[in-house]
């Protein structure tokens, strides 16, 4: 299934000069998101996960339909001052401002492996600030996953060594 053809560019979205890749035509059609929740199932399979941490917010509709499918427990990562109880929180700049993620003290326990996914790779800091989370509360993260990369903001990098996973290029 080629998905960069389902996926729209949106000019000037949040603010002028960002060409926002817009994924909710794939979550619109039954069999794209079966594919993509299968292509993420497939990988999942030699890395061990125990948990699948999903980010706030698109990142929760993949997580939520892997976590299901693989029966494997999903937590979030939400924006700060989101998630109720105690909390661990990591600071991080976006493309176009700065943000904080949480994770709650108890989501992930010490040892484990946990598979981050979100939406979207563009500059990586999510993805690093969410790994830093999991590592914070003793987890390891076993495997990234996103169903777009915008390869020129080279976010990868930020990732280090990580198995990453990426379906759609940019």
């Amino acid at each position: 299934m080629n998905l960069k053809d389902l996926i729209r560019n949106i000019p000037d979205f949040p603010k002028p000069g960002i060409q926002f890749k817009d994924i909710e035509s794939i979550v619109e059609n039954p069999d794209a998101f079966s594919y993509v929740t299968e292509q993420f199932a497939e990988a999942m399979q030699s890395h061990q996960v125990d948990k699948i941490l999903a980010l706030d917010a698109r990142g929760f509709l993949f997580g939520a339909a892997l976590a299901h499918h693989q029966k494997v427990p999903l937590v979030m990562a939400r924006k700060k001052g989101k998630l109720a109880g105690e909390c661990v929180s990591e600071s991080y700049a976006l493309e176009y401002r700065d943000a904080e993620v949480e994770l709650q003290k108890t989501a992930v326990s010490a040892g484990d492996r946990v598979l981050i996914i979100d939406d979207l790779l563009a500059t990586g800091g999510t993805a690093k600030a969410a790994a830093s989370l999991v590592s914070k509360v003793g987890g390891v993260v076993a495997l990234f996953a996103f169903v777009i990369e915008l390869e020129g903001l080279n976010g990868r990098k930020q990732l280090g060594d990580s198995n990453i996973l990426s379906l759609v290029q940019f």
